[in-house]
């Protein structure tokens, strides 16, 4: 399933265009709601759990994009593009785009501080990312 906006994407480099892969589809959900529960883990440290909701979000963010025939090798494009692929506002992708930059910090430069509230928004808007994506599957 073609979309202008990503297509405009894949002639400028952001993306690339392949084909869909229904299967790769149903594993990345499946290993989006699989890191979305450890997310949710009392036991875990707060920053496990933060990189667990962002890791989920991503591989369900992705799901979406490979669902309609694209990839990225970017994550924070993978999160921009929620637009196009589920219809996301950009308050809603912008909050994924907050969590690549702390998950920058700490990946690149060994900092992060997060509070458990943004644990908990995070596994909240995950948890509909998941299931927007879902519903692309049964279509």
């Amino acid at each position: 399933m073609s979309l202008p906006e990503l297509d405009n994407l894949v002639r400028i480099g952001q993306l690339k265009a392949e084909p869909r892969n229904a299967t790769e589809v149903t594993r990345m959900l499946a290993m989006a709601q699989t890191r979305l529960s450890d997310a949710k883990l009392s036991n875990v440290s707060l920053e496990g759990r933060f990189t667990s909701a962002y890791n989920a979000a991503h591989a369900a963010a992705l799901a979406a994009l490979r669902w309609h025939g694209y990839r990225s090798e970017n994550r924070y494009t993978v999160f921009q593009c929620l637009a196009h692929t589920l219809g996301w506002h950009a308050n809603r992708w912008r909050v994924l785009d907050t969590a690549h930059q702390k998950r920058n910090l700490a990946e690149y430069e060994g900092y992060l501080e997060v509070e458990e509230s943004t644990v908990a928004e995070m596994c909240a808007l995950v948890q509909t990312l998941i299931e927007d994506a879902q519903v692309l599957i049964v279509k």
